[in-house]
């Protein structure tokens, strides 16, 4: 099959994230932190390692990367963490469910109020966010990359404009990890949530909250941390806060490793990712009854339309006729959508990965023009 789904999981993983995977548990069944054998303190220095890497490359101490099943458990963390009764956030149309729903609870429940903005023809986002700012705002939340066509907020200056009013700037950063530069000191974020799955190259299972010195977020999962036993309110102290239970040690090792490739090729993979991005956005506007909703992105995310068809049957058909694997559908961005005009049919979401050819790209085309032709 020619995979183009990268932006839901990565297909491809690099051998030294599924070895390092497999070896984990092929041969270190212990709990790392929960005992003092051998087996255990190498599982403790695997996680102690992929914390450290991660906390050097995007800016934060070690102790304030906490890993999560996956980016929404790490925005969950984030968003119910750091609750203030009577508060006020702002987000965008760009999020996904996994950020405008857990705000949604909060909203419902009464605890805050919540603007989510949008461009308009007179304010870019940045304007529209500042202009919903108010004495009771605490937080801005914002994604680094949209999932549904790959368009790049301009994080550097959100994350200004919540430093100046001294606001918590929390990044979704599923789309984004991996494939665009996500400094915290550089766009001042306070919060991070990553994926591992996805532009990480990790296995499913894995992701990753980031969280600056000065920050305190509740718990949102109670439970054993492998210290302070006989007390009986979660620990004060930074990871185990937010760490409760078990760790997935197969995903964290497989993230250290992922975190390594990304290292080593993502001055490489960005402008490949780019130029995939604007070679199937060409052929796609030489087709008749297409429309396009993405521009060329380091992402390798693109977003499009065939005729009135919904995009699930075009999905469908590259499926069962061409072998093709794409994405269809609401992307679990309703907002996005409606903002596009696409919430009735949706679209169509192609996303690369580098391992991803030419070839496949002209298969892609070519079936897309014959569906094209055939549903004229």
């Amino acid at each position: 099959m020619i995979y183009f789904d990268n932006a839901s999981t990565g297909g491809f993983k690099p051998h030294s994230v599924i070895d390092s995977s497999l070896t984990v548990m092929r041969y270190l069944c212990a709990n790392p932190n929960r005992s003092g054998h051998r087996l255990s303190l190498t599982g403790l220095q695997i996680i102690q390692d992929t914390r450290r890497a991660f906390a050097e490359h995007f800016s934060c101490s070690s102790d304030r990367v906490i890993f999560t099943k996956n980016c929404t458990e790490a925005l969950n963390v984030a968003i119910f963490g750091c609750v203030k009764k009577g508060g006020h956030v702002i987000t965008t149309i760009y999020e996904h469910n996994s950020v405008l729903r857990p705000l949604t609870a909060l909203k419902n429940k009464g605890l805050i109020s919540l603007d989510v903005v949008a461009p308009t023809n007179t304010l870019d986002i940045v304007n529209a966010i500042r202009q919903k700012i108010n004495h009771k705002t605490y937080m801005i939340v914002s994604n680094s990359v949209s999932n549904v066509n790959g368009y790049e907020l301009p994080l550097a200056q959100i994350g200004e404009l919540a430093k100046s009013h001294n606001l918590l700037f929390l990044i979704d950063g599923a789309q984004g990890g991996g494939h665009i530069p996500l400094d915290m000191n550089k766009t001042n974020a306070t919060m991070l949530a990553l994926a591992g799955h996805k532009g990480l190259y990790g296995i499913m299972g894995s992701g990753v909250l980031l969280i600056k010195d000065g920050v305190s977020l509740e718990p949102l999962t109670y439970g054993g941390t492998g210290n302070e036993s006989f007390n009986l309110n979660q620990p004060n102290c930074y990871p185990e806060r937010l760490e409760a239970g078990t760790l997935n040690l197969p995903a964290i090792a497989s993230l250290k490793e992922g975190l390594a490739y990304v290292i080593k090729n993502r001055e490489n993979f960005a402008p490949l990712l780019r130029l995939m991005s604007e070679n199937l956005l060409v052929g796609l506007n030489n087709i008749s009854g297409v429309n396009t909703y993405s521009q060329p992105n380091n992402s390798g995310i693109v977003a499009f339309s065939v005729k009135d068809l919904p995009s699930s049957r075009v999905c469908d058909i590259l499926n069962t006729d061409y072998d093709i694997a794409v994405r269809g559908g609401l992307h679990c961005a309703p907002l996005m959508h409606e903002f596009l005009k696409t919430k009735e049919e949706g679209l169509v979401r192609v996303s690369f990965s580098p391992q991803n050819t030419t070839r496949e790209i002209s298969v892609l085309l070519s079936a897309i023009s014959r569906i094209a032709k055939l549903n004229g």
